[in-house]
């Protein structure tokens, strides 16, 4: 299923996207998948959502069959494959069947300070999904008080989402004030009764002792800190997406910035994120070909052009978001260089240091993201390892200009021989603590240059 959020087919992109390269969808943007295949692929989505595994099972089943008559065996594999995964989704869903079977169960676990709310979604017996909630620093509040607070989040405390799609019974461990207040409110909502009851015995205790144990569990990974990095990062990509209102989940990103020292040593960085993680083979460095000293609007104008220009010439993947080290000043400058290489399809952002703040093209204030925010930690982290990257090129250039000029001055240590002991050495401290026998051995340095090297060093 597509993640983008392009208004078909009116608003469409050049190119698909990361996640048709690795499997995750069919392309539907660019034409890779019609309509018709398209709708048929939601309406099984929706079946499976509902609990109605069964009929998509058999379909499966009967393409995985022909498959294997017409000998095309990988597919006849990936659907096999496809068929097991439906069964384990069933397996997970499968709950016992309570009167009509649909009903929310409430759960609750705390730790001190720290409690874990989570709501089960039993529609026609079957087991839909989980919700938890999490509360913090509720050591003075009751069991009663702290059901309140979770059933008027859940319920009342989403808006329109927490008002579709409701029970005909919500199960809960014990009473709370206010319990028919709720329900009378739910009532009016879905338009029909719904109840709010403490199941005794039998199989609705059952139920809410599996919601107990849910939230348990969920309490223990919390703090044990056990959520997959996968996990973690794509819900700061979806995040991501939502706070900064781009078309597509930014799974490929790319940031730049600009390092030099007094307006010499221009250096620029690219560092590639995928997935929320570097890949370090996709870094690229670059010296700023232009002579213009400290202006870093330029610098950056002609780092992102540069690095686009040769990305389309190798017709490599162009990135989701373009990430700027800065402010609005290199905003534009990014920009300018966007419209120059003719790449119109590439969302473009700037993360400024001192207030952390998000800017984006054509908005006149900037995006000022939660300090706990994960969206924001991501993008921290690729704008430091851009920084961490230039910086580190910047210092290698100023070494080797610092030990080129104290060495140049040397007779008989031209270019070559300089490089030779740079290469050796490292640095000119390094040359400097050499001793002259050291030296000597540096292919074309006599002995006798080597002494002359270590008066000249000072040593």
């Amino acid at each position: 299923m597509r993640s983008c959020r392009y208004d078909l087919p009116h608003d469409a992109p050049a190119r698909p996207c990361l996640d048709y390269h690795i499997g995750r969808c069919k392309a539907p943007c660019v034409g890779l998948q019609d309509e018709a295949d398209y709708r048929r692929m939601i309406d099984e989505i929706l079946r499976i959502l509902e609990g109605d595994v069964e009929a998509v099972r058999s379909r499966v089943e009967a393409d995985m069959r022909s498959a294997a008559d017409a000998l095309e065996f990988e597919r006849a594999a990936h659907l096999r494959d496809v068929l097991g995964g439906l069964d384990a989704l069933a397996r997970e869903q499968r709950v016992q069947r309570l009167g009509g079977g649909t009903y929310d169960v409430v759960g609750l676990a705390r730790d001190g300070g720290v409690a874990v709310g989570t709501v089960l979604r039993i529609r026609r017996g079957v087991l839909l999904g989980r919700d938890l909630l999490r509360f913090s620093e509720v050591e003075e509040e009751d069991e009663g008080s702290l059901l309140a607070s979770l059933t008027g989040r859940y319920y009342l405390g989403r808006g329109r989402e927490g008002a579709a799609d409701l029970p005909h019974e919500v199960l809960l461990p014990g009473p709370f004030p206010d319990q028919e207040l709720l329900a009378g409110v739910l009532t009016d909502r879905a338009g029909r009764r719904v109840g709010l009851r403490v199941p005794e015995r039998g199989e609705g205790r059952r139920l809410i002792e599996l919601a107990a144990a849910n939230a348990r569990h969920a309490l223990e990974d919390g703090r044990a800190g056990l959520l997959s990095a996968r996990d973690r990062a794509d819900e700061a990509l979806f995040d991501l997406q939502e706070k900064l209102d781009l078309k597509v989940v930014p799974r490929v990103m790319v940031c730049f910035d600009i390092s030099h020292t007094q307006g010499s040593e221009t250096v620029a960085s690219a560092v590639v994120f995928q997935n929320g993680e570097p890949r370090k083979a996709e870094y690229r460095r670059m010296r700023i070909r232009g002579d213009w000293g400290n202006d870093d609007f330029r610098s950056m104008e002609e780092a992102v052009s540069r690095w686009l220009r040769r990305r389309t010439e190798e017709e490599r993947p162009l990135p989701d978001l373009l990430l700027i080290d800065g402010g609005k000043g290199q905003l534009s400058a990014a920009r300018s260089a966007l419209e120059a290489t003719g790449v119109t399809d590439v969302a473009l952002a700037a993360l400024a240091k001192k207030e952390e703040v998000v800017f984006l093209p054509g908005r006149r204030e900037g995006v000022r993201l939660g300090r706990r925010d994960r969206a924001l930690h991501l993008l921290q982290r690729i704008r430091d390892e851009a920084h961490r990257f230039a910086v580190t090129y910047n210092r290698k250039l100023r070494r080797k200009r610092t030990l080129h000029s104290a060495l140049g001055e040397i007779p008989g240590v031209g270019p070559s021989r300089q490089q030779a002991l740079l290469k050796r050495f490292g640095s000119l401290k390094g040359v400097r603590e050499a001793t002259p026998e050291e030296l000597a051995r540096v292919p074309g340095i006599s002995r006798t240059l080597a002494a002359r090297i270590v008066t000249y060093l000072g040593r």
